[in-house]
Formats: C-alpha cells, structure tokens, sequence
C-alpha cells in the first residue's frame, strides 16, 4: 500500500526512528500507527533512534590491519560521551565492526547496516548495543585500503583512540613492500601528528590553491609589516603555493633569474653547476609552501625536519635496492568536521522517500 511522506513524518516524530524504518513499519502494519510504533520498539528502533538527536561527537577511532600487510581498515564510531568511550563494551564493539567491514569490504554505512553478523542483522546488533550501552552511538565513516601485487599497507592508531591513519605503497617487488612495513607504520605516526590532508600537490584543486596562495602572501606581508617595525629581518614573499603551479617554463625562468644573479655577482661559470640545483631547491622549497602544510609528501619528516617526506620515501627505496611509492593516505580524526544541525523533517522525507 502507498504510505504518504506526511504519516512517515508523523511516526518519526512519535518515535525518533529513522525514515526508512518508519515506512517499512508502516507498510508492515498496513499504516496502522500504532502497531508501527510497537513494531519500532519491538525491534529496538524507536529506543535507539530517540537518542539520535543528541549529538554523538565523541567515541573511538579503530585501525585493523591483516597479518600479511594487505589490507587495511580505519573507523570512526561516535559515541554522545568521552566516559562511554572508555567503556570496554564499546571498545569491543567499535574493534568488532571495524573487522566486520574489512573481512567484507563493505563500501558505505548502509552496506554495513543491511548486512549479517552471526546470523544477525548488523543494524538490529548495533541497536541492540545502544540499548545496553544507553547512549547514542553512530557509525560515521570507514575507509578500507588494499595492497595489490607488490604492494603494502600499515596503519598507527593513537594511543587515546582519537587519531588513526593508513597508508599504502606500490613496490618493486614483494621483498622491498615487506622489508618497508615499519617505515609505512613511521609515516602513519608522522601523518597522525602532523595532519596532512592530502597525499601529495596532485590532489589539490587549483581554485584552491590560488585562494590560498593570496591568503598565504598576504599573511606573510602582514608578519613583514610587524617584522620591519621590530628591526627583524623579513621573510620572503613566495609567487607561488604549490608544486601545481611550478610549470616547466616557470622553473625554466627560475634557473635563467639564478644564472642572471649569479653573473651580476661575478661568480665563475665554472662553479655555477654547484650553486644553482641548491639554488632551485631554495626556489621550490620557497614557493610549495602549502605543499608543506597540506600534503603528505610535501611536508618535512618529524624524524628528520631537514628532509621532506618525498625525499625520505626516495632514500628508504635505495637503502632497500628498489622502489617505494606511496598511493593511498587516509587519516580519522575523532569528531572532526561534526557540528549539531538543525534538520527539515518535511524536505528530508520528500528527498529520501519521495
């Protein structure tokens, strides 16, 4: 039978369960109201779900990795308190369904929900841990990473359970990806203090670079007026943000701008071969600076600040006598990005069940 959006609207307001299973309990029930409400509670739906619009920001990051280095899971489990965090139920559910979903790949929440664990409904297990752990708890996000033919992942988890990253890399062989698992884990742990958001420049949008290329100029003009008033030396004004914006005739008239400063010093052509790669490391270095705020590769190791995370991949792979590159990053941090919103029942059932 036809259930109209206004009655769906009416038994979520009477239960606080979801939209979804307030239609399918109303078709169930043929739109008796009140055996839907029944139906809701006797599946632990309506329980649960009137807990939902209390926000759930705290709660457990979890990290599982496969014994040969193949596959990597990260999750993040919200929870409405740092005390129910703590609580050794809600670890072992937040470590159980993180495996669930990497032994079964699932691609997004409601995969994970429609699916069976033990013989049972995820989605009525998960209610069923809401109840007995009396907060509401959500599955926010979770990301899964494979390793394919020569290839390798590891992950770190932060010891609070707030911060967990992943990282998979491509290799010249099986040794080399094998021989590589403590350095990829090295780089989970710099990721995880260090929050890159991206993997390398090649992910950037250009719209977003050039906005944040103005903000960081004029950021770095601003520190100059303050510099200059306090006699301090100025730092440099870079052109430029990103290795994205360095074109080959860019760098071309960065090395001609060397050599031209170069001659007007008088220095000897004969030298110049051993000034100008420093030289154009120094223009790089100067003009990617938001490669090194926002990028994995981009950014200067915490465990050697004088190298890029770029040059210490390039210097593991030659230590190891073949080739290491990185392919996938993903780093949860708990609660990030979450906020409490104001929701429009009537425009959200017209969108999901219209």
């Amino acid at each position: 039978m036809a259930i109209s959006a206004a009655k769906v609207k009416e038994l979520r307001e009477m239960t606080g369960a979801g939209m979804m299973d307030c239609k399918k309990a109303l078709i169930e029930t043929e739109g008796n109201m009140e055996k839907a409400v029944d139906l809701l509670r006797e599946k632990g739906l309506g329980k649960a779900a009137k807990k939902a619009d209390r926000l759930a920001s705290e709660g457990l990051v979890s990290v599982s990795i496969t014994s040969d280095f193949k596959k990597a899971t990260l999750s993040e489990i919200n929870s409405e308190t740092d005390f129910v965090a703590k609580n050794e139920n809600f670890q072992k559910l937040a470590q159980y369904t993180t495996l669930h979903i990497q032994t079964n790949g699932f691609k997004s929440v409601d995969a994970l929900m429609d699916s069976t664990l033990d013989g049972k409904n995820f989605k009525e297990y998960f209610n069923s841990q809401i109840a007995t752990i009396g907060e509401n708890l959500v599955v926010r996000r979770f990301a899964t990473i494979e390793a394919g033919e020569n290839g390798i992942v590891n992950g770190y988890l932060h010891s609070n359970g707030r911060v967990g990253v992943i990282i998979a890399a491509k290799c010249d062989s099986e040794k080399t990806a094998m021989a590589s698992a403590e350095f990829i884990r090295n780089l989970c742990m710099h990721a995880a203090a260090m929050k890159p958001l991206y993997l390398s420049y090649e992910s950037f949008d250009m719209d977003f670079v050039e906005k944040e290329t103005v903000a960081m100029i004029a950021h770095i003009e601003k520190t100059n007026d303050e510099y200059r008033r306090l006699g301090k030396p100025l730092k440099k004004v870079p052109k430029y943000g990103s290795r994205i914006q360095l074109t080959d005739a860019i760098m071309a008239q960065a090395e001609e701008d060397i050599k031209a400063e170069l001659r007007a010093q008088n220095k000897p052509e004969k030298i110049w071969d051993k000034i100008i790669p420093g030289q154009m490391d120094r223009f790089v270095a100067d003009n990617t600076q938001l490669d090194q705020q926002y990028t994995l590769l981009g950014q200067f190791y915490v465990m050697d600040d004088k190298k890029t995370i770029a040059q210490v991949v390039a210097e593991k792979a030659a230590e190891l006598g073949g080739s290491i590159e990185l392919v996938e990053y993903v780093r949860f941090e708990l609660g990030e990005g979450l906020e409490k919103k104001q929701e429009d029942f009537a425009a959200e059932v017209a969108a999901q069940i219209a």
